[in-house]
């Protein structure tokens, strides 16, 4: 069957600074928030960087990416997602100069996927922001965050530009809400959070986003941003009108981040919340005015779906920031995620029914216990069949929305090479075509071998699509 995939379709691979980088001091590099969550999201965390936080070495990605670049040329990238840490380029992230080394790296780091001819696609902040803008302002509780994202953003871009087209402004910039340390520095507990402060965290995020978004157009002129949203697929449990309203309202918590970076203004839904709910929200005639610098595209995650319902029975997902009740005609992964590859097509095709802009699937894949074994030639690899089979699943849903007119501009599927989880900090739970020995002691080699997944990524790839196997 001919592929339906567009001839300069972005093909590649995603990984995050702060979790394959490692060297989590070296060069002049600050303290970032991760480095204080040795256990993950779901862990407490520390008052410094402890022995035990397997973020700390990564999979040394900043002393071997010429190496790690070489293999995702060789299954024929078009683009590769990283990010870049802000606490290797300010250190504290209200720094007076930028830290050269930092910028060094990166630089290195860019050119290597350029001598391959594979594009950056760069997020300024995952999950990554510097600990020590935390101690000092509260993280994005504070309005003069702003400001020095805009500094930071400025300084990247105007050192990038020549080698960077494609930007995405903060990762999953819908998990504040779930995670105001992680996605935020926010060091007041969660709990102890009022409303009011949480929806200004979010609301000081998207105003630098926005201005953020209009600064790379003057500096970049050719540049595409993007924004890039947690994208849940949710369904209601039953048929009952009362679930249909429940997955409307849960799917809202969502689109209202898209709405804005799209429309460029709040939806009068979110709006009615804040009136509702008594949220202050310092919101001023300037910041509606920077919110209307829309974005170019719309970037997102997407690994399952889930289900809701007014009820609130039932069994509950597995999931890091979107759990909801389990759809009985869907199949699990090991970590309780639901495996659902007509979800993203249902995803995509939702999103550009409401903001008519191009997407970018920036994460999707598969996380599972992979076992190394000797393959055929004798080399180490891992069968991974059943990740085939996900990523198979997906990609031909893909298809299928782009046969439908969708624009959809690239897939980037998540950890193409093995990283620590976000989630728990392990490397137990694995999503690469490349797979490195380390385990979740810290123990191994630190060697990369090629997955069964990695050949046939690379056939996809190189078939632009037509080696995928479809429905008869």
């Amino acid at each position: 069957m001919k592929s339906k995939f567009p001839e300069n379709f972005l093909w590649g691979g995603a990984v995050a600074a702060n979790q394959c980088e490692g060297a989590y001091n070296e060069d002049g590099k600050g303290w970032s928030v991760q480095d204080v969550l040795p256990h993950g999201l779901r862990g407490r965390r520390t008052e410094a960087p402890t022995e035990d936080n397997l973020k700390l070495k990564g999979i040394d990605f900043y002393h071997r990416y010429k190496e790690d670049i070489k293999l995702f040329a060789e299954m024929g990238f078009k683009v590769f997602r990283t990010s870049i840490a802000w606490s290797r380029i300010f250190p504290n992230g209200d720094d007076e100069l930028p830290n050269e080394k930092g910028l060094e790296f990166y630089d290195k780091l860019f050119d290597e996927c350029l001598k391959y001819g594979i594009q950056p696609l760069v997020t300024l902040s995952h999950y990554e922001m510097p600990l020590a803008l935390g101690e000092k302002y509260n993280g994005w509780l504070d309005r003069r965050m702003i400001s020095l994202f805009e500094r930071y953003a400025g300084t990247v871009f105007r050192r990038y530009k020549n080698k960077v087209k494609y930007w995405l402004t903060f990762n999953e910039i819908n998990a504040i809400l779930k995670e105001p340390f992680m996605c935020g520095a926010i060091l007041t507990d969660k709990e102890k959070l009022s409303k009011t402060q949480l929806f200004n965290a979010m609301h000081y995020q998207l105003v630098a986003s926005a201005s953020v978004t209009k600064l790379c157009h003057e500096i970049i002129p050719d540049a595409m941003v993007g924004c890039m949203i947690l994208g849940v697929t949710v369904y209601p449990l039953t048929p009952s009108p009362d679930d249909v309203i429940k997955a409307m309202q849960r799917d809202r918590e969502t689109y209202q981040f898209a709405h804005i970076h799209a429309r460029g203004e709040y939806p009068k839904y979110l709006l009615r919340f804040f009136e509702k709910n008594n949220i202050n929200a310092d919101i001023t005639d300037e910041d509606k005015q920077i919110l209307k610098n829309t974005v170019d595209f719309i970037s997102f995650s997407y690994y399952s779906s889930i289900c809701e319902s007014a009820d609130n029975c039932g069994k509950m997902t597995g999931g890091n920031l979107s759990k909801g009740f389990i759809n009985p005609y869907l199949k699990s992964t090991d970590w309780g995620w639901q495996i659902d590859a007509k979800g993203l097509r249902y995803t995509l095709t939702k999103l550009y029914d409401m903001y008519s802009l191009p997407l970018f699937i920036a994460e999707n894949g598969l996380g599972a216990e992979d076992v190394l074994t000797e393959g055929e030639n004798g080399e180490k690899t891992v069968n991974d069949d059943y990740r085939i089979d996900y990523l198979n699943a997906h990609l031909v849903e893909v298809e299928k929305a782009i046969d439908d007119g969708i624009p959809v501009m690239g897939y980037t599927m998540w950890g193409c090479i093995d990283l620590v989880s976000a989630s728990t900090a392990e490397m137990r739970k694995r999503y690469g075509c490349i797979y490195v020995d380390r385990d979740d002691s810290g123990n191994g080699t630190l060697e990369r071998y090629k997955k069964k997944s990695f050949d046939w990524y690379k056939n996809v790839i190189k078939t632009n699509g037509e080696s995928l196997k479809r429905e008869l």
